[in-house]
């Protein structure tokens, strides 16, 4: 072993133990694409909550990922449209919700995960979205909307059990998972459009 092998290696002990020290002494924290995916789990209980069905999760294609992608009734858009009352009927058509979700925890620099939603995040969705469409022509004649969630992230003062699978959410649109609190801070329905 030449002594550059050896310095090499000892180096390598003194990062194991060092990073050994850490974890004993620092909470682990999941990476930010296992954040997301908390981030997701809570979006996706809460649609469900709202009476949406989930086709998707994770959609993904040479473009570009859809976090969420939902079916169901868009109760907003029926309101604003009209009673049922009316010479002009309400079609109960259903609404094709693509929906990306930020998980951010307090103090970031993107105003909790809106700004990362860029011009060019859009287009790249909105991309996404027409490929899904071009693989369900039966979804085709659905309206589509662009939403975005934003969760906030903050870790748990103490130690809890982890909830996964399944990720409750509460009526106040927060969950715990995996040492974290997770709360739905804000919904954006038909955020962007082309």
């Amino acid at each position: 072993m030449s002594s550059h092998d050896s310095s090499e290696s000892n180096l390598t002990r003194k990062c194991d133990s060092s990073l050994a020290w850490a974890s004993h002494n620092v909470p682990k924290s999941p990476n930010s694409r296992a954040l997301g995916t908390l981030g997701e789990n809570l979006v996706a209980e809460w649609l469900q909550q709202q009476g949406w069905e989930i086709l998707h999760r994770q959609w993904h294609c040479r473009w570009g990922e859809i976090d969420i992608i939902a079916l169901g009734i868009d109760r907003e858009t029926e309101i604003n449209r009209g009673n049922e009352n009316s010479p002009f009927p309400i079609s109960h058509c259903q609404t094709l919700a693509f929906v990306e979700v930020k998980t951010r925890s307090r103090g970031n620099w993107d105003a909790g995960g809106i700004l990362a939603v860029s011009a060019a995040k859009q287009a790249k969705i909105w991309q996404t979205a027409e490929i899904f469409l071009s693989t369900r022509p039966d979804l085709a004649n659905n309206s589509c909307r662009f939403d975005v969630a934003l969760v906030r992230c903050e870790p748990l003062r103490q130690k809890t059990k982890q909830i996964l699978p399944p990720l409750t959410a509460t009526k106040f649109q927060s969950a715990t998972a995996e040492n974290y609190l997770l709360t739905l801070q804000e919904y954006i329905r038909s955020a962007f459009s082309n």
